[in-house]
């Protein structure tokens, strides 16, 4: 591990009274998805404190306009030390993890952010992998959400924590943005295939439209379950047959569909028409549209076709 810079802080440096108290939020999860979210908030006038959990994460943030700290959310004495806050934003990932660093992270990492902080305003990122429908059906939040994998089980038990709390669910779908895409990056490398009659259906969000719907969430105080995506559920095959018209490249092969795939086997269509109502817009209403207007999107991924 990289030694920290020296104007990093720990979690404990922050115990100090803070101004503009009644708008401090706490983003658990400073990444790819909370420093956007960070950014934003910050540009608003709130008091932003980020918490990531390496000294070496939050030294690489050190220039940012806001506070960063390292503090492991699922430990109750280090989040105990924070400053008080009016409002979390639960947005931290578990990687690659399986099982425990779901539990850990998702789970335990609520139960002890809402639990130790007692926040005013709770807001937890899961995902639209907690729907377990295949039949390419349309999905609100009111649809059944029964996972069949055990992490997803794990998700459903931290929205309910949350809920029963007054908290606020977002149900996230497959996020992409500046320099990511799995489906970009598995296309230009060559490994994307087509799988079974390419029907399936994926819903997807850019980074920077799930910023702002965080914000707004958080905005309006209104509690509950929100899908999070675009206006646009593509299949499988819609989207690489335009990705091979849009760059000139050929059409990936078929192949049998996986069920082993790391959130199961779903076909669902996911309606974001609750978020909407609250005043939501997305910038990039389709991934069609964010390949063509967002240039930071490609940039890096269009090198491993050359």
């Amino acid at each position: 591990m990289d030694a920290p810079a020296e104007s990093s802080e720990t979690a404990t440096d922050l115990t100090r009274p803070g101004t503009n108290r009644q708008r401090r939020v706490l983003i658990a999860g400073c990444g790819y998805v909370g420093q956007a979210t960070a950014r934003l908030l910050h540009a608003r006038g709130w008091d932003v404190l980020g918490a990531t959990h390496s000294l070496a994460s939050a030294a690489a943030l050190a220039a940012e306009p806001y506070r960063v700290v390292a503090c492991d959310i699922a430990d109750r004495v280090a989040v105990a030390a924070l400053v008080p806050v009016e409002a979390v934003i639960h947005c931290a990932s578990s990687g690659r993890g399986g099982v425990d660093e779901y539990r850990k992270v998702y789970l335990e990492g609520a139960r002890v952010l809402s639990e130790a902080l007692a926040p005013r305003q709770f807001i937890f990122t899961s995902s639209t992998s907690v729907y377990a429908q295949v039949e390419g059906e349309v999905v609100t939040e009111d649809s059944a959400a029964t996972p069949k994998r055990e992490t997803g089980r794990i998700l459903r038990e931290a929205e309910e924590f949350v809920l029963a709390q007054g908290g606020t669910v977002a149900r996230v779908a497959g996020i992409y943005g500046p320099g990511r895409s799995v489906l970009l990056q598995k296309f230009f490398r060559g490994e994307a295939v087509i799988e079974g009659d390419g029907g399936r259906f994926i819903n997807q969000v850019h980074r920077d439209d799930l910023a702002s719907a965080l914000v707004l969430l958080l905005k309006a105080g209104t509690h509950g379950i929100f899908n999070v995506c675009d206006d646009e559920s593509l299949t499988q095959r819609a989207v690489y047959e335009w990705m091979a018209q849009r760059f000139g490249k050929p059409l990936p092969p078929s192949a049998a569909i996986d069920p082993n795939r790391k959130r199961g086997w779903t076909n669902k269509r996911v309606s974001n028409a609750r978020l909407r109502a609250l005043g939501w817009t997305p910038q990039y209403p389709s991934f069609r549209e964010a390949v063509e207007q967002d240039p930071a999107l490609t940039a890096r991924l269009l090198e491993f076709g050359e």
